[in-house]
């Protein structure tokens, strides 16, 4: 699919900061319209969303947002209240909590919700989820996987996302978690995605042209299948150790970035 993004994504790993320099918060907050932006926090992910949506609510009201609405659609009922869905095609961008990715597609999945961030989207609103918002923007999800082990073959679940993002998996809290294993068994299921995992208080933008840009502390990485010669993901031996060969694999920093359909790192400066 040639079309990878179509609008304004902020993809961020977890754990950004929030009470210091918040520096990929300030980047939203300016990206969508600094104090004049209509900033939507779905707080779906969580269960705790009146906690969530309150502290998120107080982070961008100190960074300068005066039109912030909390919406929590907790159920497909919810989902498909006409209100919402308006509420959520009218805002300038749309935050994603933390908290369990399916039940954001479990939820939203085919709602009237899910056809106005769609539209929303398409039309230029900006998208933002941390942590579990975003695994989410990707086709393919990662809904479970084991951390800090060897890679292992059928040890990993994913599920359909929300398709902001295509030919792509994404993975969060990646280095802190040690989650290498789980996105190379990804990748090496689906070599014609890019596994892109990204570390806690960084982000990537990407541009509706599918380039995208590594914002924050510290860096991603980012897990290039197509150039694998050879791996074991598809023979018949469960749980046994993933072998792989020649995968091709990008660690950057702010200051990089990375263009989606020609699979070249670009040095921003």
């Amino acid at each position: 699919m040639e079309e990878k993004a179509k609008g304004n994504l902020v993809i961020i790993g977890g754990a950004e900061d929030k009470h210091g320099e918040s520096k990929i918060l300030k980047y939203v907050v300016d990206m969508i319209g600094g104090s004049e932006a209509k900033l939507m926090i779905l707080t779906t992910p969580t269960e705790q969303p009146e906690e969530v949506g309150n502290e998120y609510r107080n982070v961008f009201s100190r960074l300068g947002v005066n039109n912030i609405d909390v919406l929590n659609i907790n159920s497909r009922d919810d989902a498909n209240v006409d209100e919402y869905a308006e509420r959520i095609k009218n805002s300038s961008g749309i935050f994603f909590t933390g908290g369990d990715q399916l039940r954001i597609t479990s939820i939203l999945g085919g709602t009237k919700a899910y056809t106005a961030l769609q539209e929303g989207y398409r039309n230029g609103v900006a998208i933002i989820g941390t942590s579990a918002g975003a695994s989410v923007m990707s086709s393919t999800m990662i809904v479970d996987g084991n951390s800090n082990d060897p890679a292992r073959k059928c040890t990993l679940k994913m599920a359909p996302g929300l398709a902001l993002l295509e030919e792509a998996i994404i993975d969060q809290h990646f280095d802190q978690r040690g989650r290498i294993g789980r996105l190379l068994c990804g990748v090496a299921e689906n070599p014609y995605m890019l596994g892109i995992g990204i570390d806690e208080d960084t982000a990537i933008r990407v541009y509706p042209d599918a380039h995208f840009e590594v914002i924050g502390t510290n860096a991603i990485t980012v897990i290039d299948g197509k150039s694998i010669k050879s791996s074991n993901v598809s023979e018949l031996k469960p749980d046994e150790i993933l072998a792989i060969t020649d995968v091709t694999l990008h660690v950057l920093p702010a200051g990089y970035g990375f263009d989606m359909s020609k699979r070249e790192v670009l040095r921003l400066h």
